[in-house]
């Protein structure tokens, strides 16, 4: 992997689950936000792991690509095993996380927004505690599955943050979508932008 330096440079990247560390605990400590250290520590290796395209799309066959959230859910109502509930829950809050976090912005106009991978995200994680917990599974991840439920919002700030430092391209960049981005979700890095920026969201309160 590589990634750009503030000036613009690219530069290799010889361990990526170490720069995600790295990134991560960079900009948690920069927006002032805590994580439960095995929360983080779970979304380190899932980006780590869906760096890698085989990981990420699903290939059946027939079509390649990341199958709608929409129907992972319903297989997950229609799994043949609590095994592969777990799975397709997992797989779902994983999705949902990753590319609220890392591409937003390619969410534009299209028939969901990042409103809807929030409430998928946020829904599969806490189910994934409320389900696995008592079980050999749920012993080692009901908690950080909770984590990832209660924080979802604040790990999109950090992954967009993490992104925007990699070079990707900055919310500022797009006032307008940093303010819906706050309407819908209450994003404290949205309206820290927009504050910097000289808008003040006239919204009372964010639509969720």
């Amino acid at each position: 992997m590589v990634r750009r330096s503030a000036c613009g440079r690219v530069m290799p990247v010889h361990n990526l689950q170490e720069y995600f560390r790295t990134s991560i605990d960079t900009v948690m400590s920069e927006q002032g936000v805590e994580i439960d250290p095995h929360a983080t520590h779970y979304v380190v290796n899932m980006m780590t792991l869906f760096s890698r395209s085989e990981h990420l799309y699903e290939d059946d066959g027939e079509i390649y690509g990341i199958r709608p959230l929409a129907l992972m859910l319903a297989d997950a109502a229609d799994a043949p095993s609590p095994e592969h509930r777990t799975q397709t829950l997992r797989r779902i809050g994983d999705v949902a996380l990753f590319f609220a976090g890392f591409f937003v912005d390619s969410l534009r106009d299209k028939p969901v927004d990042v409103d809807y991978y929030t409430h998928m995200g946020e829904n599969a994680y806490g189910s994934l505690s409320e389900e696995t917990r008592g079980t050999f599974h749920g012993n080692a991840f009901a908690d950080v599955y909770l984590e990832l439920a209660r924080k979802f919002r604040v790990l999109i700030d950090v992954l967009n943050e993490v992104r925007e430092n990699a070079g990707g391209t900055s919310a500022a960049e797009d006032l307008v979508r940093t303010y819906e981005l706050w309407r819908k979700t209450g994003s404290p890095r949205a309206e820290r932008i927009l504050r910097d920026k000289g808008i003040v969201p006239i919204s009372g309160k964010p639509v969720h």
